[in-house]
């Protein structure tokens, strides 16, 4: 990618896996999906079900060949993120509440400026924590243990 190209990338995503989309421009203009996958090095989505092309696949060792339909990514500036009280397509802003959290909400025209609830595929972690410590890991005792005393000084190297 030039540098050009990398100008053009979006640094701050308005939307996210598993947002519910309208399609604004292209064939399925006017239809309501859920985001499958964002690709942010094309600056582009796929929409489940929707953006449905013909591939023509050659047979190779392992898989049969054929025609098969699948899903073309849509560029992110053809989507719209769905109001979820009107329903219509809004624009994505952000606030902060009152206890300090970040949320994202519905701005632009005939929007309800309510909260866009953040997708719940994004709060499943596809590899689970470990809940056992590892043989890399630091035990608590030394990580609890203090080895400065900003009173006395001690624990400073000598200079």
């Amino acid at each position: 990618m030039g540098w050009k190209a990398a100008q053009k990338l979006i640094r701050h995503w308005k939307v996210l896996r598993g947002d519910n989309v309208m399609i604004t421009r292209g064939k399925d203009k006017g239809e309501t999906g859920v985001i499958k996958r964002v690709i942010r090095s094309q600056n582009r989505v796929i929409v489940d079900g929707k953006n449905l092309v013909k591939k023509h696949i050659k047979q190779g060792q392992g898989h049969e060949g054929g025609i098969f339909t699948v899903e073309a990514p849509l560029h992110v500036s053809n989507v719209q993120v769905v109001d979820p009280v009107t329903g219509k397509p809004c624009k994505v802003g952000s606030r902060y509440l009152e206890d300090g959290t970040k949320v994202r909400v519905s701005r632009g025209l005939g929007a309800s400026g309510s909260i866009i609830p953040r997708p719940e595929i994004l709060k499943i972690r596809t590899t689970p924590r470990p809940t056992v410590a590892g043989p890399k890991d630091t035990t608590l005792d030394l990580v609890l243990e203090r080895t400065y005393d900003a009173k006395t000084g001690k624990g400073m190297p000598e200079l």
